[in-house]
């Protein structure tokens, strides 16, 4: 949603000016590199897209830049405060501010309506259903996210997060999901689930080390 928003901010048709295009493709790069495990190249183009977003000097737009970061940590349930989007929050739009909220996990019901369609219905009622219902997987794994810090992230919906993150081959939140299963089921004494969660998690790691 964020970066559909930002795509499109300001924009009347053609032609779309070059700060948009640009601030797009290195945004969804440093998506793509973070989830991927490739932390250098995630930060240059973070870099490379508050560059190009500042030239338009507007706050509202760098907030809105920088919610997607923090939805991408969200997604591999890193935790912590979204701090560059609280520098600019003053200066945010309703909805960027409530997006903020959610995934921190204290978003209060009455502005569930502010939310991304496809998160409305998780955030309503925090099942697996509804988190499956979400067709973009990075909007999935957000809201399986949010589930996990409100307390709502059931065995079904870790599930769903591992089976999505491994689906698009997104290295960072797959170890991170699968981790938190086996801990879960070490927790609950099943060894044997333990087990073959230790054994996917020593796949994963044999790509190249997060970084």
């Amino acid at each position: 949603m964020v970066a559909v928003v930002l795509l499109t901010a300001c924009s009347s048709k053609p032609p779309v000016p070059d700060w948009q295009m640009n601030a797009h493709a290195s945004a969804q790069k440093a998506v793509d590199a973070y989830l991927g495990g490739n932390t250098r190249v995630e930060r240059l183009e973070w870099d490379r897209a508050r560059a190009e977003v500042a030239r338009t000097g507007r706050p509202d737009l760098l907030a809105r830049l920088e919610l997607m970061r923090c939805a991408a940590l969200v997604a591999s349930l890193v935790p912590g405060p979204c701090d560059r989007f609280e520098a600019l929050r003053a200066d945010a739009a309703e909805a960027e501010i409530a997006y903020a909220d959610y995934l921190a996990g204290r978003l209060e019901p009455s502005r569930v309506p502010l939310l991304p369609e496809p998160q409305r219905k998780v955030a309503v009622t925090g099942d697996a259903a509804a988190l499956a219902a979400v067709q973009d997987p990075l909007s999935r794994l957000v809201a399986a996210g949010v589930l996990f810090q409100t307390g709502r992230a059931n065995p079904a919906v870790m599930a769903a997060a591992t089976d999505t993150a491994s689906a698009q081959g997104w290295r960072r939140p797959l170890m991170a999901w699968l981790v938190l299963q086996q801990q879960r089921a070490e927790s609950a004494g099943d060894a044997e689930a333990a087990a073959a969660l230790r054994r996917r998690i020593a796949i994963v790691a044999q790509g190249a080390p997060l970084r």
